[in-house]
């Protein structure tokens, strides 16, 4: 197959062109720099992609049956009329468009299924608010027009080359003797998934007829709480973490951050809870989601060959774990 990638020289982008090789596609990616270091086996396309017109004129000339839209701009917001405008770029000249949403179309809620309402368009938190809409735009021109699209609504991923400050967050911590805040009592449940999974959903997707005009919860097979989570990353180490719980209201208090300095646990860690039944996607693509235990061993060992070692500020983790009578 003829891919496009939108977005491919980040994270999920990046293990999502390495696995389309493996499999022998042809593969171009779409995005802003002029160096994507994959080499010359992999189409360089330079351009804009919340410009439509960017993209039509990276793209002229060519023909593409699979486009994943993996991409959202994190300064500007991507809209619904931006991905729209994308996707009409391709129109009914490919097999299919991978969508790359996110389970924050929710809102919240546990054990959602695709079913589930997503929040509207005037959802405060823009970026939830940006990828619901984009989705109504693509499914309705999916009923419209046989636009060949599918959708995939992940949780937190996790992996090698994370760019987010969240694995590495607790290991940096647990390899240096530092104990690890856990947001109350540490019962709140997360969903993740491995970032080598959603490349494989994403193939998936596009590959399988039963992907078209569908949503796809991926994600491991069950969500895990807070304070599980730290042991997992713990034992993924060899280390015995110590953890020490602290009421959210006393975070929030004295200015914890869920993204920036005053950051207590991993980047947008600690967020209302969303958790997402994920069968659909097992039964239609045979997504099999890989031991969470043997991702975040990978993941670990990656970890190991590529930190840089810089010096932390721990400042304000040692004001709320110092705060009086904590733990006496």
């Amino acid at each position: 197959m003829r891919v496009l990638v939108i977005g491919g020289t980040l994270f999920i982008g990046k293990r999502l062109v390495r696995r389309l090789l493996e499999d022998g596609h042809e593969v171009s990616v779409f995005h802003r720099s002029e160096h994507h270091g994959f080499g010359p086996e992999v189409g360089n396309l330079v351009g804009d992609r919340n410009d439509a017109d960017s993209v039509r004129s990276a793209v002229h000339g060519q023909r593409f049956d699979w486009v994943f839209d993996n991409v959202y701009d994190w300064e500007r917001g991507t809209t619904a009329e931006q991905v729209e405008a994308t996707a009409r770029v391709f129109g009914d000249a490919i097999q299919r468009y991978v969508f790359m949403s996110s389970c924050a179309v929710y809102g919240e809620g546990l054990n959602l299924t695709e079913d589930a309402p997503l929040v509207p368009d005037d959802f405060p938190e823009v970026y939830c608010a940006q990828k619901a809409s984009s989705e109504r735009a693509l499914f309705r021109m999916h009923r419209e027009e046989g636009f060949p699209v599918a959708t995939l609504r992940p949780p937190f991923v996790y992996g090698p080359d994370n760019p987010f400050y969240r694995e590495q967050f607790f290991w940096d911590r647990m390899r240096e003797g530092r104990p690890i805040i856990v947001p109350g009592d540490g019962s709140r449940l997360m969903h993740l998934v491995y970032v080598n999974d959603l490349a494989e959903s994403c193939i998936l997707a596009a590959s399988r007829p039963e992907g078209v005009g569908e949503a796809f919860n991926v994600g491991n097979g069950a969500p895990i709480t807070q304070r599980a989570l730290v042991e997992a990353f713990g034992e993924a180490a060899g280390i015995e973490p110590t953890i020490v719980p602290v009421p959210r209201g006393e975070i929030e208090a004295a200015g914890g951050e869920v993204m920036g300095g005053n950051l207590y646990f991993g980047v947008y860690y600690d967020m209302p809870p969303i958790t997402q039944n994920v069968s659909k996607a097992e039964r239609l693509l045979g997504l099999l989601p890989t031991e969470f235990a043997a991702g975040l061993a990978e993941t670990y060992e990656s970890y190991l060959e590529k930190r840089v070692d810089s010096p932390i500020d721990y400042a304000f983790e040692d004001g709320l774990i110092a705060a009086p009578q904590r733990g006496d």
